[in-house]
């Protein structure tokens, strides 16, 4: 088969999602958006492992990306693509083929956009960063990535979502002395010890503050509890893994601080840490999309690669066709009405037309 970048959006989405392309299994359908995107003469079309990238180059003052990922998460009997009346449901549908769709016909059809235009499908964003197309190519070609506002297509119910949160994984553990349980006095019970760590998560109160007009909340939440040698043997050790949602006015070592003095007087290892993105709604080109899309911003919660961006000094939304809450589902599906919105929406921004 062969991508036709003349079908429609909804067509279109369908006969990517018939690619199978869980992440590390991206080649063929990296090969299909090469193939259909190499023949277009308004773009210059370079391709880094199985990511693709397609530019114009027409002098524009500004210059914006609009980026989608190719790989989905393993098939959970819900592939292929079916159509079902105003719904299209299928293995990434909503998590994000629709939006991928929707970049490949801006690609295909708007030749003349008054921003000039680098259009990004990237390979494994569902699995670790190492293997992310977009953190790959920013340490081997950051050139490619210079813009001057970024939209990700990640699925937002057609709403945009500014910035995004950071997240900050750790491990918070007690330690015991192991003791036979028929003489549990003789040892000292670590899980017993873990109480107040959950008694302090309980009480927690999020933090809610305001950035560029919009309200983050941030979360701190046990995630995973660990411990116990044997069902005879008083434990030695627990551990509380703890999930902190933190919003983009902090950095990384502000979290970090934060959530070691929530936990003062206990071992505290960092597991895992990435930075959020703050709005930056202010940019001339991300006030113009705004009004565009229609006016609406949320605050993102949660983590995306809107992150990267933010890391090379790009600010950047999330914007996309389908309903968050159904990435990853079995049940994962678009609407039919919110892939042809967000085409005609992002064409108007990028012709300077009218809705």
């Amino acid at each position: 088969m062969s991508l036709d970048l003349s079908a429609d959006v909804v067509s279109l989405t369908a006969a990517l999602v018939d690619i199978e392309s869980v992440s590390r299994n991206e080649q063929e359908i990296a090969d299909q958006v090469e193939w259909a995107l190499q023949p277009l003469s308004h773009l210059e079309v370079s391709r880094h492992g199985n990511t693709i990238v397609a530019r114009t180059n027409l002098g524009r003052a500004q210059r914006v990306v609009v980026a989608g990922h190719l790989d989905t998460v393993p098939v959970n009997d819900n592939w292929p693509s079916t159509l079902d009346g105003d719904m299209l449901r299928g293995l990434g549908t909503c998590d994000m083929k629709g939006g991928d769709a929707v970049i490949l016909k801006l690609a295909a059809t708007v030749t003349e956009p008054v921003h000039d235009v680098t259009y990004l499908l990237y390979e494994a964003e569902e699995i670790e960063a190492a293997f992310n197309g977009l953190y790959l190519l920013s340490q081997s070609r950051p050139d490619l990535l210079e813009a001057d506002f970024a939209i990700l297509m990640e699925p937002s119910d057609a709403l945009v979502e500014a910035g995004c949160q950071g997240t900050l994984s750790v491990a918070v553990t007690t330690t015991g002395a192991r003791a036979h349980a028929a003489r549990s006095w003789r040892g000292e019970n670590a899980i017993h010890k873990a109480g107040p760590i959950l008694a302090r998560l309980a009480e927690y109160v999020a933090r809610e503050p305001v950035i560029d007009g919009l309200t983050y909340r941030e979360g701190l939440n046990a995630t995973g509890i660990t411990g116990g040698v044997a069902s005879n043997v008083i434990p030695d050790r627990c551990t509380v893994n703890v999930n902190h949602r933190f919003a983009p006015d902090r950095s990384p070592a502000e979290a970090e601080a934060f959530v070691r003095e929530f936990f003062e007087g206990y071992d505290v290892e960092v597991l895992d840490v990435a930075p959020g993105a703050r709005p930056g709604l202010d940019v001339p080109a991300a006030k113009a999309f705004v009004e565009a899309v229609g006016g609406q911003v949320n605050p993102k919660f949660g983590w995306t690669d809107v992150a990267r961006f933010s890391a090379l000094g790009v600010p950047a939304v999330n914007y996309g066709p389908g309903d968050p809450m159904f990435a990853h589902h079995k049940d994962e599906h678009v609407p039919v009405a919110q892939l042809v919105e967000c085409e005609r929406r992002l064409r108007a921004w990028l012709t300077g037309g009218d809705l």
